[in-house]
């Protein structure tokens, strides 16, 4: 009875393992839609770096009139937040896949919003889905967006 048992195990193994192969290969080169539902500047970023992403999302199909002056996710006025809120956007309208959150190395996917969103902003989270916090690819151009105010000089 062990002899038969001991090919079948064999068999289940040899199965998860492709399986696991195939999982790993997914999430290296789908979409981001099963784990991030965000995309944000990366820490550390130059402020050059941060305002061509917002050009470049904002010229390309990111919504940026909630980071306008006097909108409603124009606080904090910095050019990371902004930046965070631009990247976000353009991922999202472009459903989250795989080349619409690297700008250059300037973002990354995340699971999180960012910790800087203020009262009555409401964060756009993928799939016609937002994230209202309670009472927040420049791939080789140089962006024609229409700016935010928070520019570098």
């Amino acid at each position: 009875m062990g002899m038969i048992f001991f090919p079948l195990i064999s068999l289940i193994r040899v199965f998860l393992a492709s399986l696991e192969l195939i999982l790993d290969f997914c999430l290296m080169f789908g979409d981001y839609s099963t784990g991030a539902t965000y995309c944000l500047c990366k820490d550390g970023g130059s402020d050059v770096a941060y305002q061509r992403t917002i050009d470049y999302a904002c010229g390309n199909g990111a919504d940026c009139r909630p980071i306008l002056q006097n909108g409603p996710c124009f606080q904090p006025n910095t050019v990371k937040a902004h930046c965070d809120y631009a990247a976000n956007s353009y991922f999202q309208n472009k459903g989250q896949t795989s080349d619409s959150c690297n700008f250059a190395g300037a973002a990354a996917p995340s699971p999180n919003p960012p910790t800087t969103v203020v009262a009555g902003c409401t964060y756009p989270a993928g799939s016609g889905q937002t994230t209202g916090i309670p009472s927040t690819t420049p791939s080789t151009g140089t962006g024609t967006g229409t700016g935010t105010g928070t520019g570098t000089g």
